[in-house]
This record gives structure tokens, sequence and C-alpha cells, in this order.
């Protein structure tokens, strides 16, 4: 027996002392400061934040390819010796050839016609000697060919304008999705943030618990010294104060765990030891739930997103109709060649080089294959139009299943508080009457565990009311305790 005694009161000094050390080693987090984490350290929002950092250069790219292209291609040396045969003359002949060139090109793409201009020069020396019948002729000479070209596509659409719109609309819709993806982890961080805010909870009303499971032993116990009590209520005592210790041990590993899943959310390291302080205040909120369907409809990003897949649906029907489609080309060049076995000579007498060609793709028959794929891209845009009309009916659905929750939390709220002080003062009475002897153990632990699961109700339930506010913001993109709206990432604000 004495042992026993021994092993709690040694127990509970050393849950007091470690209760202690745990708290003045803790970096305390609020929950701004554990969102201001997570913003940096949360491995998804680093993931969307890379995401939009890769479509940005994809957009940079795609602008820096629209701007005039420099290029300069180099053949230092090509040496060939081949025997030919000679369709005009009936004969064959010997050819070795000895050339050095090079082209300088300057091509601008034209992104209000998809077509492209192109300004190219061709630089170069040979040496040609041909061998037919054993006669030798030889030729030394430097030649430049020196053009003007346009080439424009006719009866199409514009790629380029597509491909330019088509990056830009990812590049938002990854901003779009940075600025979703911090809202889950705000809503999920708050979550976790008040678990663990619960969790310490639970362990200081554990160890109210024990103190005064510890007090009641103590009464029982002078009690039975005193011959005042049966034995069998000590060891009640006994058996409630174990049972008060297990408590305060179980809460402590709750806590524990909930804190290294809060700590995994924001991206800390998991041996580093926090607190969360939060002071729960609950003021009255003015919430106009028409304010807030409105506000959801015309600020909430998924709608955007919708909008933005509905713009897809249009790229893909124009690219699908571009399957075997009636399509020309124009091509317009002009130039000057000069050739001359003197360098300083080439331009003595050069020879213009006008080029005109129009071409058409005329397709004749292709078995119905257009006409399908028409079809099913006509299928997909009524889809995403009705995914952007059913993304309304969700937002407004949304706010109002999230403000009548609201409002059934305040009354629960208004009901748990006076819960809490009922049971307070139902225990206090019944302690009383425990220390006069009419009470058993057993009964006053159970107007103990009242008081306690009183106390744990109320704060979820004033947890639940924050959270609610929350999912509210979230669905409406308004802050109706500070009155003001959401603007979800300020990256957006670039996106254009």
């Amino acid at each position: 027996m004495e042992y026993r005694r021994f092993r709690t009161k040694l127990c509970y000094v050393f849950l007091a002392f470690a209760g202690i050390s745990f708290m003045m080693n803790a970096q305390e987090l609020t929950i701004e400061r554990a969102l201001e984490i997570a913003e940096e350290n949360n491995p998804s929002l680093v993931q969307s934040k890379l995401n939009i950092e890769r479509y940005q250069y994809n957009v940079a790219a795609q602008k820096a390819s629209l701007k005039s292209k420099f290029a300069l291609n180099l053949n230092p040396v090509e040496y060939s010796k081949s025997r030919r045969f000679d369709n005009r003359l009936s004969q064959w002949y010997t050819n070795e050839t000895l050339n050095t060139e090079g082209t300088f090109s300057v091509v601008q793409p034209i992104l209000l016609t998809d077509g492209t201009v192109s300004l190219i020069n061709t630089f170069g020396w040979q040496d040609n000697q041909s061998i037919v019948e054993g006669v030798n002729n030889r030729n030394k000479a430097f030649n430049n060919n020196l053009y003007l070209q346009l080439r424009q596509p006719i009866f199409t659409h514009n790629v380029q304008k597509m491909a330019l719109k088509r990056i830009e609309m990812q590049y938002e819709n990854a901003g779009i999705s940075y600025a979703l993806q911090r809202l889950r982890i705000e809503s999920d961080i708050t979550t976790q943030f008040y678990s663990v805010y619960i969790s310490q909870e639970d362990v200081k009303i554990s160890k109210d618990e024990l103190e005064n499971a510890k007090q009641s032993y103590d009464i029982i116990k002078n009690k039975v010294e005193a011959d005042l009590a049966a034995k069998e209520e000590l060891y009640q005592a006994e058996l409630n104060l174990a049972s008060a210790q297990s408590k305060v041990e179980t809460n402590i590993v709750a806590l524990e765990n909930n804190k290294d899943n809060l700590k995994q959310t924001l991206g800390m390291s998991l041996d580093e030891n926090i607190s969360v302080l939060s002071d729960i205040k609950v003021s009255p909120v003015v919430i106009d739930m028409e304010k807030a369907i409105q506000n959801g409809l015309v600020s909430r990003l998924e709608l955007r997103q919708r909008e933005l897949d509905v713009e897809e649906s249009e790229l893909q029907m124009i690219e699908t109709k571009a399957n075997n489609e009636f399509k020309g080309d124009i091509t317009l060049s002009v130039g000057v060649i000069g050739d001359n076995e003197k360098f300083n000579n080439m331009f003595d007498n050069p020879t213009q080089n006008p080029r005109v060609s129009v071409s058409f793709a005329v397709p004749i028959f292709d078995w119905g294959e257009k006409k399908a794929r028409v079809n099913a891209q006509k299928a997909a845009q009524t889809i995403a139009k009705l995914e952007h009309a059913n993304q309304k009916i969700d937002i407004e659905l949304d706010v109002r299943r999230v403000w009548r929750e609201i409002d059934n939390y305040r009354t629960q709220i208004d009901i748990a508080e006076k819960n809490v002080r009922n049971a307070q003062l139902t225990y206090d009475i019944n302690l009383i009457r425990y220390r006069e002897g009419d009470l058993t153990g057993m009964q006053i632990s159970q107007f103990q565990t009242q008081l306690s699961n009183e106390k744990k109700n109320y704060a979820q339930t004033l947890i639940n009311y924050k959270k609610a506010l929350l999912s509210l913001k979230i669905a409406s993109l308004y802050d109706f305790e500070k009155n003001t709206p959401i603007i979800p990432v300020r990256e957006l604000d670039n996106i254009k």
C-alpha cells in the first residue's frame, strides 16, 4: 500500500515537472504566425509557387519567340568527288567539289497575321572541277545570295496567337491553383492548430482532474485513518487517482501526435517543440447571407478556372476544325545573287532572283473523321459550360450551409457556457457533500467527469464557431469579422 502511494506521488510530481519544462522550452505559435511559416515552408505551397514560376518562364519564352531571331549557320569545309551521268548530254563525267559557306538569317514572326518575314544572306566559296571525255572544266569563285522573304499562311487559324493565349491561360491557372491551395492550407492549418489547442486544453483539464483526485484521495485517506470512512472508499480514491494519472499521460501523447501533424503541415522540423497560443473569444458578427453569396459568385477563383476551361475548349475546337481543312500558303521573296572569282567583284553583274509561290491544301474525303471530332469537341464544350454553371450552384449551397452552421453554433455556445457554469456549481456543491461523507468516491468522480466533459464541449463549440467563420470566409472570399473582401493571392495581380 505504501509503495503504491509513493509511486502515485512520484508520478504526480514527474508530470507536473514535465509540464513546466515542456512549456518553458516550447516555441509559442499563434494562428497568424503558423500561417506565415506555412507560406514559406509548406511542401504543397512551395510546389505551387514553383509551378507558377515555371509557367511564368514559359510565358516569357513564348513572348521572346515573337521577337526577331538571329542565326548564323556555318559549313566550313565540304569536299566531294563522284562519278555522275549527265542526262542532257547522255554522257558520264567526274565531278570534284571543294566549298565553304555560311548563312546569316534574321527571322521576324508577325503575331497579327501568323506570318514571318526573313532576311537571309548566304556567302560562300567553291572550287568545282568536272572532267568530261578528257576535257577538264574548272571554276573557282565567290558567291553571295541575299534575299528578303515573306511567308503567310491563309485560310487557317493564327497558330502564334493561340499558342500565346494558351500559355497565358496556363500561367493564370497556375496562379489560381496556388491561391486555392493556400486557402486549403489555411483551412487545414486552422483545423490542426485548434486540434493542438484542444489537446492542450485536454491536458490542462486532465491535470485539474488529477489535482481534484489527489485532494479527494487526501480527504478520504484522512477519514480512513480517523476511522470515519470504510477502507473501500480509499481503494476507490486510489483507483480514481490512478485513472486521472493515466488520463494525463494519454492526453499528453495525443497532444504530441497533433503537434507532429501541425509541424508537418507547416514544414517545420519534427524535433522542434511548439505550443499554440489562442485566445478564443466569440464576438457578435453580422453576416449578410445575400452579400456573402454575391461576393462568392463574383470573387471565387474556381469560377475563373471553369471559365478558363471553357476558353480552352474553344481553342481546342478551332484546332479540331483545322484538321483536314482547306488552307493555303503564300511565299514571296526578292533578292540578288552575285558571283565572281574575285571577292570585290561579286556584284559587278548581279542577278535578281524574285520568287512567288502560292500553294493550297484541299481535303477531298476523310470518311467523316473531321465531323466526328468536331461533334466530340462540341460535347466537351457543353460539359465545360455545365461545370461552370454547376460551380455557381455549389458556391451558393456552400455559403448557405456555412451560414446556417454559424447561426446554430451561436446558440450552441450559449448553451455550452451555461452547462459549464451549472456543472461547476454542481461539482462544488457535491464536493462539499463528499467531504462531509454524504457521497462516495464513485459519485464524486462522476460529477468531476461531467464537469470535464462540459468544459471540453464548450471549448470545442467555440472552435467549431471559429472554423465555421473561416469556412464562410473561404466560401465567400469575404471576411465578415473585419468587414473586408479577401484577395487570395497577390501574384494574381501580375497575371495578365
